[in-house]
């Protein structure tokens, strides 16, 4: 069975009326149906609420893309370049 994945939102009001949904954090579901929430950050607020909704395909290539991506640019860089690069 695949593990089921999550993205932890919470809408936020714009100046100009409105609002728009920040990601928080992920949460996964495990064998026993309960859900670990992992939070990046806070919903800021009178109310502290949040909503999970489960990953879709977008979200998913959003990111292999990024994982593909870190992979290769953390392989192409060696810790001597990395020492380097220190201004002190």
């Amino acid at each position: 069975m695949e593990k089921q994945m999550f993205k932890v939102i919470t809408p936020i009001e714009k100046r100009g009326g409105g609002h728009y949904w920040m990601r928080l954090g992920s949460a996964y579901r495990n064998k026993d149906n309960s859900i670990n929430v992992y939070l990046d950050a806070i919903p800021k607020g009178p109310n502290l609420q949040f909503q999970l909704r489960e990953l879709d395909e977008e979200d998913l290539r959003r990111r292999e893309a990024y994982a593909s991506s870190s992979s290769a640019s953390a392989s192409s860089s060696s810790p001597a370049s990395t020492q380097d690069s220190i201004p002190f």
